[in-house]
């Protein structure tokens, strides 16, 4: 049985052949040509990103050709304000008969994969000129940072071991997910994971001698990361629980068909990352109602409770994977908070003499 990140690659690659059959020539020309640079689900995103361009562009500028005979010469034709437009565009837009309205975020990836297309073929020499170099940015508005706060860590555990809060049906299901979800969320507070790290675990990445596993990042790349002995013995509950169910042939240990997966369904295959989302969104909306928690909160509370104890960002941009530790600034701004604060007794204006009068 293949790697998560395998089968998740595999998938991927498909879906890319499926959107190239729509799109112009260039448009595989530009696939290729990054391949070798780029991860699939990064080109998957650029593709998607230039499908919206492509639709725009026919039903805006070129209306009497199809989508597939667009050409880099009717790029060529494109100046600074058509962009500019399109970005205006994608406040509401439709595509294959849906809606869409794109936020501040969702505008600047796609105007990151127009640049990444315009400079490629610029490189390449097959466009005179890069018109998305004289385009800004959309403005990003910064959102507060939502993470839990101390107490909420505790309950949010105390939550996933007792089900107290549950309604009845979920509760039917706690006796099967109970100890999983208890590891699973220990694991996030406790290392910062991101869920394709955690969805893609198996149980051989995982070594109890010094408490390490191993996690594929973003981009392929892997580490070994470490986690604390509390975090140990939930996974071991978990995994012992596990073992118990496939020897005592409960109805779950027949129905387990992964036996790689550390995270199992409550079908026996590897949990998927809409159901880590759905666990977290459950026990979060008992215990903090008002806040939007997600498995990439959880990496937010953990990043921002290592620095509390490290003070050092540059270990906080380490161990949660940030290539850039301006990554790190900004999804963790109270980091800067507490380092201003931190610093405004370290610079003396004015020392106080020896008892000799003279200054030490």
């Amino acid at each position: 049985m293949g790697s998560y990140f395998d089968e998740r690659n595999e998938k991927t690659l498909a879906t890319i052949d499926e959107i190239l059959d729509i799109l112009p020539s260039f448009a595989r020309e530009f696939n290729v040509g990054i391949s070798m640079r780029t991860m699939p689900l990064t080109r998957l995103g650029y593709l998607r990103d230039i499908r919206v361009f492509c639709d725009y562009l026919i039903k805006k500028r070129f209306r009497t050709i199809d989508i597939t005979d667009l050409t880099l010469k009717h790029i060529a034709e494109l100046t600074p304000t058509d962009i500019e437009a399109f970005i205006d565009y994608l406040s509401s837009y439709t595509l294959d008969g849906k809606k869409h309205s794109c936020k501040d975020h969702a505008k600047e990836r796609k105007v990151s994969s127009l640049r990444a297309l315009f400079k490629y073929f610029y490189k390449k020499e097959k466009l005179e000129n890069d018109i998305m170099t004289k385009v800004d940015t959309p403005k990003i508005h910064s959102k507060p940072i939502i993470r839990l706060d101390v107490n909420e860590v505790v309950d949010i555990l105390d939550e996933a071991e007792s089900g107290d809060g549950l309604s009845g049906r979920q509760k039917s299901f706690h006796d099967l997910t109970a100890i999983r979800d208890e590891a699973m969320l220990s694991l996030f507070l406790g290392t910062g994971i991101r869920i394709s790290e955690c969805v893609g675990l198996n149980r051989n990445d995982v070594n109890f001698e010094d408490n390490s596993f191993v996690v594929t990042r973003k981009g392929g790349s892997t580490s070994i990361l470490y986690f604390s002995d509390e975090v140990a013995s939930a996974l071991k509950r978990y995994l012992s629980w596990l073992e118990e169910q496939a020897l005592e042939k409960t109805p779950f240990g027949k129905r387990i068909k992964d036996t790689d997966a550390l995270f199992l369904s409550i079908k026996g295959t590897r949990i998927t990352p809409r159901a880590v989302e759905l666990m977290v969104k459950k026990y979060a909306k008992i215990i903090t109602p008002f806040k939007r928690i997600t498995p990439h909160k959880l990496r937010s509370t953990y990043g921002t409770n290592l620095y509390h104890e490290t003070h050092d960002i540059f270990i906080v941009a380490d161990v949660l994977g940030h290539k850039d530790v301006n990554t790190t600034r900004k999804h963790y701004a109270a980091m800067s908070d507490d380092i201003r604060r931190d610093v405004v007794n370290k610079v003396k204006l004015r020392d106080k003499p020896d008892d000799d009068g003279e200054d030490e």
